[in-house]
């Protein structure tokens, strides 16, 4: 099969690709397909007579229509179309010659458009604008000819309904099927929105008593209400002098931890500085940033900042990303700010887990004559253990992309690991250690993370062992061997295996990716873990997503209703149109029950406005407030009413009447 067009200008048959042959009656044979019936697909021809003709070339002269650009194919390569063009998966119906030449996004049925020939149909054809319209959810179900071959659709009489449609761009024809499909008979779709039930898979999950069925569960719900509170929060500076207003491109700073005094002498057992945490809003983008700065801190070298430049190329859902780093005068002394993504609503895994005095009672020592108390269970004071590996495998997840990328994270500690929700995790202040520990005298300031890569496999067997014992007094020297007595008793063999790994020098350098056996197959738990949560939370959105929507209608009906005067006439509400939606109002919102009492149904307030904005052709009946005249009208009268009238308060607003 070889594709061909016609030429209107020089009046020939041209075959895509090669060079060009005279034909004694190019119209006639045109015009003879159509008579029979055959579709025209670019138009598909069946030559077997000519296999001396040229493979098909992008590049040539004669594949390009008359007035196209040239420079858009120059830069298509045939073996890039090529190797695009090879099935990843072979069937028995496309394995036949015709097929293999087909190039991307080309229809295998015979009524196939312009738009679905790549570089033979320009950009500027009329054809994709008027055909690239939004799907009808009917159109998914109407039988194609797809699964035919190309060899057999070409033989094939067009189905009922399909129209030869003719093209003409830069001086070439172009004759196509239009495939459009027609409305599948019996099958009939709501013409407004409507609110569809849970989805099966979401409602059996687990079913929670009077959970609400039409709106966002509650928890969910004042999670984000949380979240926004905390982004949105600012402080007094009357109050808090020491906050300045402005720091670099930042405003707006709120404290996220209780500010050290301004006399402290002791550093932090981490960075060894005095640091604190503000939350930020950068005037650049108008987006809150979690800034940390470290007091006193002057940098003399920049050569750190290729470490920096790598660690914010580093994009990863375990990690909180670095944004930049700069040095400041605003806070009265040198300081050094590191900028973050801001999540708020996250707390440390210190304080989620380790902020429990009594949890240290078993590693305590006992006086003389004293019984050690009850030993420690899961539920029964220590964490579950899929928990644990729902962090191990995450943490293990950062680790294994910082390392990849050459660096080393530095900073797996309880007190830099933030938890947000329930189980997710992301390890803050990375990069800190590179840009204050780093050494102007190393030539390559990549020399020591190999040995910095080794130490966080250790903090991280650290980390494990501390969430196993529920106390960090677990991890010290003296108290390892009753740790891991307490894993062993509590906890399946997979877990101690791990932490004995992380924990014990090794004769040879380790990877994070050692750990997947001992993972194993409960990686695939948390996936689906995350993919369920993913349902649910896909669930509560579509319960919400038409919000704004209604919104909006009931925010300009409010515009309309009982305007008090409008181009200087007191009664332009009660009038016309408007009078007309001042009774669909009422239908709306003031009805009564037949004993006079409100009749209040959230129900009839959503499906009534869905009708509305759609407009269709249903009627209702208007009834006046004294009874006196009743109205039959459609929404499709209404939603006219409706546009035309808040049309005319959006002239007035913007001066044009």
């Amino acid at each position: 099969p070889r594709k061909y067009r016609l030429g209107m200008l020089d009046e020939r048959i041209v075959p895509v690709g090669s060079k060009a042959r005279k034909s004694k009656n190019p119209i006639g044979c045109l015009a003879d397909r159509c008579k029979t019936g055959v579709p025209i697909n670019m138009v598909w021809w069946n030559r077997v007579t000519e296999n001396n003709l040229q493979t098909p070339n992008p590049s040539a002269s004669e594949f390009i229509p008359k007035g196209g650009s040239t420079s858009r194919l120059s830069n298509v390569s045939q073996s890039s179309m090529s190797a695009f063009s090879q099935a990843l998966f072979s069937h028995p119906s496309m394995g036949s010659p015709a097929t293999a030449g087909l190039a991307p996004g080309m229809s295998l049925s015979a009524g196939s458009s312009p738009l679905h020939s790549p570089k033979i149909t320009p950009h500027t054809s009329p054809a994709p604008r008027r055909r690239s319209h939004t799907p009808n959810p009917a159109n998914y179900m109407v039988p194609t000819s797809a699964s035919a071959s190309v060899a057999n659709a070409v033989s094939q009489p067009p189905s009922t309904g399909q129209v030869i449609q003719k093209e003409t761009v830069g001086g070439t024809t172009y004759f196509y099927t239009d495939t459009t499909p027609a409305p599948v008979t019996g099958m009939v779709f709501p013409n407004y929105h409507i609110y569809h039930p849970a989805a099966p898979h979401v409602a059996y999950m687990q079913p929670k008593a009077n959970a609400p069925s039409f709106f966002m569960a509650d928890e969910l719900r004042q999670e984000l209400i949380n979240r926004h509170l905390i982004t949105m929060a600012q402080i007094d500076q009357a109050d808090i002098p020491a906050v300045p207003a402005e720091v670099d491109s930042y405003h707006s700073l709120f404290p996220l931890e209780p500010l050290p005094p301004p006399n402290r002498i002791q550093k932090t057992s981490n960075f060894g500085y005095i640091t604190s945490c503000y939350k930020a809003v950068n005037s650049k983008d108008d987006l809150p940033y979690c800034l940390r700065r470290i007091h006193g801190f002057r940098l003399i070298n920049t050569k750190c900042m290729v470490l920096v430049d790598m660690w914010k190329k580093i994009q990863h859902s375990n990690i909180v990303t670095l944004r930049e780093v700069f040095t400041t005068k605003a806070f009265g002394e040198h300081s050094l700010v590191f900028a973050y993504d801001f999540h708020a609503g996250g707390e440390t895994m210190m304080s989620r887990h380790f902020n429990d005095p009594s949890a240290d009672a078993y590693f305590t020592k006992r006086k003389w004559g004293q019984h050690d108390g009850p030993l420690p269970r899961q539920h029964a004071g220590l964490l579950p253990e899929s928990l644990i590996w729902a962090y191990i495998v995450q943490l293990s997840s950062a680790l294994r992309t910082i390392h990849t990328a050459g660096l080393a994270c530095r900073v797996m500690d309880p007190t830099k690991i933030l938890v947000t929700g329930k189980t997710r995790l992301r390890v803050n202040c990375v990069g800190i250690f590179d840009v204050l520990t780093f050494d102007n005298s190393q030539n390559n300031p990549l020399a020591l993370m190999a040995q910095f890569q080794q130490a966080d496999l250790i903090s991280l067997g650290k980390v494990v062992l501390a969430l196993a014992c529920n106390s960090l007094s677990g991890i010290q020297r003296e108290n390892l061997q009753k740790a891991m007595e307490l894993v062993t008793i509590n906890y399946s063999s997979d877990l101690k295996n791990l932490i004995l790994y992380l924990l014990t020098d090794q004769n040879r350098l380790r990877s994070v990716n050692d750990i997947m056996p001992m993972i194993g197959a409960r990686f695939y738990t948390q996936l689906d873990a995350a993919q369920m949560r993913n349902d649910v939370i896909e669930e509560d959105l579509a319960k919400e997503v038409q919000n704004g929507r209604l919104f909006r209608l009931l925010a300009k009906l409010g515009t309309i209703n009982e305007r008090p005067e409008f181009q200087k006439d007191p009664t332009w509400s009660e009038t016309g149109d408007r009078y007309l939606l001042k009774l669909f109002r009422d239908h709306l919102f003031h009805q009564v029950t037949e004993a006079g009492t409100p009749w209040i149904d959230l129900s009839h307030i959503i499906s009534c406005l869905n009708k509305l904005d759609a407009g269709v052709p249903e009627k209702i009946s208007l009834i006046s407030r004294d009874e006196k005249s009743v109205l039959v009208v459609t929404y499709s009268d209404l939603k006219r009413c409706f546009e035309n009238t808040f049309q005319e308060l959006i002239a007035a607003a913007n001066g044009q009447l």
